[in-house]
């Protein structure tokens, strides 16, 4: 074996993709900057119990660990920003009544994303903590999309959802944890087969309704639809709500979006509204977020929190097209 050869989905960066990742890297930073957002630079590295307490077992299993020579205690590297930016929110600054924090760094998976997907993204993202109104997703959703327009990215498709749905319905139906988990995995792939067959047993009322999430999704006709199709639970009307809300504010902005009520990326952690970016023949989100409220439960400070994530490896492919 070559002794330079780099592990499988680990890859340098050489010019000119180099300069355009750093490019725009600063252009994202600096419209955070002018929108109050302040940055903050997490370590790479922090002991495990704090870095993935509270955020499921997807994390845990992407987070590459190992024991630190010091302490004697389980550390790992960092797969995501969100867990310690919502440390520091809970502890470094909980004097203040919101914040609106931003970041720039590597995480690393020990398995990727998809096919030719990096190992080491290079996460850029930003989030608001203690505003609990739509006004904060609004803000959040505007921020994203400036950031892709600033970074020149044309074209680009919003998709929304809301876990609050799906939340309801399994609460509702009484599922366990298994049942429950296995319907997600099979709405998450669209195979309707499976949710026909997972929900066997069920009052037909909900058994109809968790069929029908991987249907709901397009324009915002979908809406209006999910109002007939779903039952009139009120964690229901409130997530339909909400997310007409948001609707109608995008369209007076001129954003066109698309809603899927199967959406349900960061189902452990989120707590409402989640959104994925997606580019013109990329079959992956260029990026991705959403509210989690209660992701600073575990630090001792569970508020309103919001916020999105996006790869610079992947923005520069994107924008290369």
């Amino acid at each position: 074996m070559t002794a330079w050869l780099l592990p499988e989905n680990v890859e340098d960066v050489l010019p000119p993709a180099a300069w355009r990742m750093e490019d725009m890297r600063r252009i994202v930073l600096d419209l955070f900057r002018s929108r109050g957002y302040e940055l903050v630079i997490p370590p790479l590295i922090e002991y495990l119990d704090s870095l993935l307490t509270g955020v499921g077992a997807d994390l845990d299993l992407k987070t590459f660990k190992l024991v630190d020579q010091l302490s004697g205690r389980l550390m790992g590297v960092r797969a995501d920003t969100t867990p310690q930016v919502a440390r520091i929110d809970a502890h470094l600054l909980a004097g203040n009544a919101v914040n609106r924090l931003c970041y720039a760094g590597s995480v690393l998976h020990t398995q990727p994303e998809g096919f030719h997907r990096s190992r080491e993204p290079i996460q850029v993202g930003a989030e608001l903590y203690g505003d609990p109104g739509i006004t904060a997703d609004l803000e959040i959703l505007t921020l994203l999309l400036d950031a892709l327009a600033a970074c020149q990215l044309r074209g680009v498709q919003l998709d929304l959802g809301h876990v609050g749905v799906y939340r309801a319905l399994c609460r509702e139906a009484g599922l366990d944890a298994d049942r429950e988990h296995q319907l997600f995995v099979a709405l998450q792939a669209k195979d309707g087969s499976s949710v026909a067959a997972l929900t066997q047993g069920l009052a037909p009322g909900l058994a109809a309704a968790l069929q029908a999430l991987p249907e709901l999704y397009g324009s915002r006709a979908v809406l209006l639809d999910a109002r007939l199709r779903l039952p009139q639970l009120p964690k229901v009307r409130e997530a339909l709500d909400t997310l007409d809300a948001i609707d109608r504010a995008l369209s007076a902005a001129g954003v066109d979006a698309a809603y899927d009520l199967a959406e349900l990326r960061g189902y452990a952690y989120h707590s409402g509204v989640v959104f994925a970016v997606y580019t013109p023949g990329r079959s992956h989100a260029i990026a991705q977020g959403g509210r989690y409220d209660e992701v600073g439960r575990v630090f001792g400070r569970a508020r309103p929190a919001t916020g999105f994530s996006l790869d610079l490896r992947e923005l520069v492919r994107a924008s290369s097209v």
